[in-house]
């Protein structure tokens, strides 16, 4: 399968209207614009925006609002909510890397003591004349890796995930917002955008 390649900046695309706000909060979220969560169809395009980013990707937010909608105060608080759902996201991530961590290295610290132990014990109490000592021996061999594979792999291979996601949310969180004051301005930095990609 071949690799998509990761885009050198990402712009997510926001309209101010008096339509687009109430689509991009959660209809059944009662509080004021500035604490409210984000509609799901919102985190969608959100998610599918960023698709394409990778560790050296910019990423903005393009506000338009033109002059004549006078959704112009409306860009704090959107804003605002954008950063905290992602900061939140972001926290959730680190949290389940720490555990994930633990999980892992608490593992790996039981598999060695169970192979020390195994290791060290059998040979005592056994003979090493005795034919069951060379079985028994090769058997625990084949154990001690069978046990400690699994938290060893863990922690080599599956954490660039956990740092890759974390790395995205500060990014949607900490992005630079431009604002768009009219159509043509809107379809130059598209334009841009395009051309950049």
């Amino acid at each position: 399968m071949r690799k998509r390649p990761h885009a050198r900046k990402v712009s997510i695309y926001l309209s101010l209207d008096g339509d687009s706000i109430q689509k991009y909060f959660n209809p059944n979220d009662p509080g004021p614009l500035y604490c409210r969560q984000l509609s799901h169809d919102f985190q969608e395009y959100l998610n599918t925006s960023v698709v394409t980013a990778g560790r050296y990707t910019l990423i903005n937010y393009k506000v338009f609002c033109g002059e004549q909608t006078g959704m112009r105060f409306l860009i704090d608080p959107l804003m605002k909510t954008i950063r905290r759902h992602y900061t939140i996201k972001k926290d959730l991530m680190e949290a389940q890397f720490a555990r994930f961590k633990r999980k892992n290295f608490i593992l790996l610290f039981i598999s060695i003591l169970v192979v020390m132990a195994c290791q060290g014990l059998v040979p005592l109490i056994l003979n090493q004349q005795h034919r069951v000592h060379s079985l028994l021996s090769n058997a625990l061999d084949v154990f001690s890796w069978v046990i400690l594979w699994k938290p060893i792999e863990r922690l080599i291979f599956y954490w660039n995930p956990f740092l890759k996601d974390i790395l995205l949310y500060e990014k949607l969180a900490t992005a630079e917002i431009i604002l768009v004051d009219n159509e043509q301005d809107l379809i130059n930095h598209h334009l841009e955008h395009s051309d950049a990609a």
